[in-house]
């Protein structure tokens, strides 16, 4: 099932800036919230709860050390994906 993705202000003034840093990382980027749209427990992603200040959040890899969290949201009579963050394993956790 394909679900929208939502991108929240935080998250986009993130990934600008993760980009405008680390260029290479764009292609494994945009193929991840690719791949979180058609499935997003594609074991590629490995797609995980988390636990803490972010309990009720997923997370899921988009490269060796970048992640993506988000949450599934209810939007206009289905289920989609609200991106909340993207960076290192160190600045989203």
């Amino acid at each position: 099932m394909k679900r929208r993705l939502l991108r929240s202000p935080s998250f986009v003034r993130a990934a600008q800036r993760l980009l405008r840093k680390q260029p290479l990382a764009a292609t494994s980027f945009h193929q991840a919230l690719t791949l979180l749209a058609e499935d997003a427990f594609h074991p590629k992603l490995r797609t995980h709860k988390l636990k803490g200040k972010l309990q009720g959040s997923w997370a899921c890899t988009a490269g060796y050390d970048l992640r993506i969290v988000f949450d599934f949201v209810p939007h206009e009579e289905a289920e989609a994906i609200l991106l909340v963050t993207v960076g290192t394993h160190e600045e989203v956790y």
